[in-house]
């Protein structure tokens, strides 16, 4: 008779989990369903046919020329060889892999103290938190790198040593894949604090130079970029943009309606109030600093889905005394999981990616303006850009922020919003020939009202208006 051990039991729910996930970001639609997915295929097409990361901006006509940080060069590059090689079902077949892949590095971290129901039940509640950032993006490819590098901060301290120099190779990595990389570096100060209060008095002194001299490499590993010091610097510029409040993904947490994140935080002040689960201070002071970052911008639940269950692991263990679950067949998991993995992936790219009309993509509008009108500027709604830019149609506006900075996006916002005074010296500045906008937006009834523009378009998208004038 064979017995299987816990190991084969955590093995079990771990791949089960990340085959999972593996399954929903193949075959969810809403993978797709953001702007910013157009214009970084499009970036990285342009990359790999050039060779470089871009210095300057290519792509709009309000900003042309103008210095721009390609920081997710890398990223960009990978999605548009994915497109290249099997079209959309490429790009989610890359992305897909990469939230498999983190799924399955943050499962075998929590499976050090977890097991059974109560494992499933923690990385759960982790992924449904990263739920709401399930989208092509340059992030996605950086999460395994994410989850690498917190189990490897976290296993230094469990060896009560500083971190490997060769986790450093991880930064080179993540730095030209996504400026998230300022997280990873800046959460390995409180684990350097937390080896230093630990450490004997009289060896406190090397405990603090060997996670310096760690940090310090860190940080310079992070600036092996085609940009460089300006790479570095880039993560603390953007951070300072005022205008980012308006931006949908940096808004705070918003709980009109039950979402991951309130369930997760009442679970987890469920278990305060009734079992004694203790963390450290640093780790807990991390932990409440990471909750604040999920609250203060939606974006940052994802880094509390990873870091928050690796920061729990072991007090919950600690604190539940979960009993052993029963047996489960487990012998051949680690096979049997990557025969299926492979299985879905051929599945996906043999089924090609049909892309149309969409909240964010105005394919019916774009294609319906004359090419004559098309030559002329576009004042476009901000969700349209990355379509746009798709198009070769350079638009006033799209999502990179960074680009355009903040006097810019007041004035896109004021407009945006209905003010009228705006709208038009907008237009005459610009020398706009047409516009384009969701059905429902304020400055749709402006231009409708607007002298000398009629409307050319319309459908449940968007709406598109041009000059009868000059």
């Amino acid at each position: 008779m064979i017995a299987f051990t816990a190991s084969d039991r955590r093995n079990a729910v771990v791949a089960g989990l990340a085959l999972g996930a593996l399954a929903l970001a193949l075959f969810s639609p809403g993978l797709l369903n953001d702007p910013d997915t157009w214009w970084h295929v499009k970036v990285g097409g342009w990359i790999l046919d050039h060779h470089q990361a871009p210095r300057v901006d290519l792509w709009s006509y309000s900003r042309a020329g103008a210095a721009w940080t390609a920081h997710e060069w890398l990223s960009e590059a990978l999605m548009a060889a994915a497109y290249r090689l099997a079209g959309w079902a490429g790009v989610t077949a890359l992305c897909g892999a990469a939230f498999s892949l983190a799924t399955w590095l943050m499962g075998r971290r929590l499976a050090r103290d977890l097991e059974g129901t109560l494992l499933l039940v923690v990385l759960v509640l982790g992924l449904s938190l990263m739920g709401g950032s399930l989208l092509a993006r340059p992030h996605l490819l950086a999460l395994p790198v994410l989850v690498a590098w917190v189990g490897g901060l976290m296993a230094a301290r469990d060896r009560g040593t500083a971190p490997s120099p060769w986790l450093c190779a991880l930064m080179v990595l993540w730095a030209n894949l996504h400026g998230g990389w300022a997280f990873g570096l800046a959460i390995a100060g409180p684990f350097g604090l937390e080896a230093l209060i630990a450490a004997r008095p009289g060896a406190r002194l090397k405990v603090a130079r060997d996670w310096g001299l760690f940090g310090t490499l860190a940080l310079a590993c992070a600036a092996l970029t085609p940009f460089g010091l300006e790479g570095v610097m880039f993560p603390i510029q953007q951070l300072s943009m005022k205008s980012l409040a308006g931006i949908g993904e940096w808004r705070p947490a918003d709980f009109s309606h039950l979402e991951p994140m309130e369930i997760a935080l009442l679970a987890l002040i469920g278990l305060a109030l009734t079992r004694p689960i203790k963390l450290p201070p640093v780790r807990l002071a991390l932990l409440v600093g990471m909750i604040h970052l999920a609250l203060s911008h939606g974006r940052h639940q994802m880094l509390l889905g990873v870091v928050g269950p690796m920061l729990l692991a072991a007090p919950l263990a600690n604190g539940l005394a979960a009993p052993r679950e029963a047996s489960a067949p487990g012998r051949w998991v680690g096979a049997l999981a990557t025969g299926l993995a492979v299985a879905l992936l051929m599945l996906r790219l043999a089924l090609p990616i049909t892309r149309g009309d969409s909240a964010n993509a105005p394919m019916s509008a774009l294609d319906s303006v004359p090419a004559a009108v098309r030559a002329s500027p576009v004042l476009n709604d901000y969700g349209f850009g990355g379509y746009l830019i798709w198009r070769d149609v350079r638009p006033y506006v799209d999502s990179r922020a960074e680009l355009y900075r903040d006097a810019f996006l007041d004035n896109y916002g004021s407009l945006a919003a209905g003010d009228a005074g705006a709208l038009e010296a907008t237009l005459a500045a610009r020398r706009v020939g047409w516009t384009i906008f969701p059905p429902g937006a304020p400055a749709v009834a402006l231009m409708d009202r607007e002298p000398g523009w009629a409307r050319i378009h319309a459908d449940r998208f968007a709406v598109v208006h041009a000059r009868t004038q000059p």
